[in-house]
């Protein structure tokens, strides 16, 4: 197994690709932390992995705030002892033209996605730089980081911000034998989809609408996206530092 020995934190880990992520560390001998807003999924997410002998807990955390943050790496510290990952996966996005998005809703998206991202990977960082060998952190960019579209302005400027940060902080936490990297994903077949979709005013259409995007005509899935993170956190990555690997299903080349 990939993971034995080691101790990893997922943000966002409760649905999605977080989950699957999570669900994919333990089985690579992983101890994991799910820190995820949603307490009922984050609950189930446990123990789904634990019924399956996966090593998992759960700490309820909106990474919008410093404080949920700071008890989640705390949580992790007191529970497993240590910390050798930490995947920045939880987001929030939503579907406004650009004339219609208020200061307010671009800097929640902001808050959550950037900010949040940041707070998390320098906080862990700290952790890692103390304990003396180094550590994997793997960002969430995505597919929305390189292209546009009419909507998700300030979903695009988050991951955009996201690439550009994973670069500036491969670079200062190089000398401490932290590697950072970033996955950007397409489109996955996700609740948070669902929700986009459901956000344009008609759930099946918009459906469709992403479909007819697809070169693949078809979804990423989860666990393919969660292959991905499970390299860049791994020994497999060790020469891997500052990159933003782009997941897509060829989305942003065609």
């Amino acid at each position: 197994m990939k993971l034995t020995g080691k101790t990893a934190v997922i943000s966002g880990g409760a649905k999605g690709i977080g989950y699957a992520t999570a669900e994919l560390f333990a089985q690579e001998g992983a101890n994991v932390l799910i820190a995820d807003i949603d307490r009922k999924a984050g609950e189930e997410a446990v123990r789904k992995i634990t019924e399956k002998a996966g090593n998992a807990v759960f700490c309820q955390c909106d990474v919008s705030k410093e404080m949920d943050i700071r008890r989640a790496l705390d949580t992790v510290i007191s529970t497993f002892g240590q910390l050798d990952i930490l995947v920045n996966d939880a987001a929030t996005q939503f579907n406004k033209p650009l004339l219609e998005t208020t200061a307010e809703e671009f800097d929640q998206v902001i808050r959550v996605n950037l900010t949040g991202t940041f707070l998390f990977m320098r906080d862990a960082a700290k952790i890692m730089i103390r304990q003396g060998h180094g550590g994997s952190i793997v960002n969430f960019s995505s597919s929305f980081a390189i292209v546009g579209s009419p909507g998700y302005l300030a979903y695009h400027a988050s991951k955009g911000g996201i690439t550009s940060m994973t670069r500036a902080a491969a670079i200062a936490l190089l000398p401490y034998g932290i590697r950072v990297n970033s996955v950007a994903p397409g489109t996955t077949e996700t609740p948070g989809l669902h929700d986009g979709a459901a956000g344009t005013g008609d759930h099946d259409k918009g459906m469709q609408s992403f479909l007819a995007l697809q070169p693949l005509k078809r979804f990423g899935k989860p666990e393919e996206i969660a292959k991905v993170v499970l390299f860049l956190a791994g020994d497999d990555a060790s020469f891997v530092i500052g990159s933003n690997v782009v997941a897509d299903g060829a989305y942003t080349i065609i």
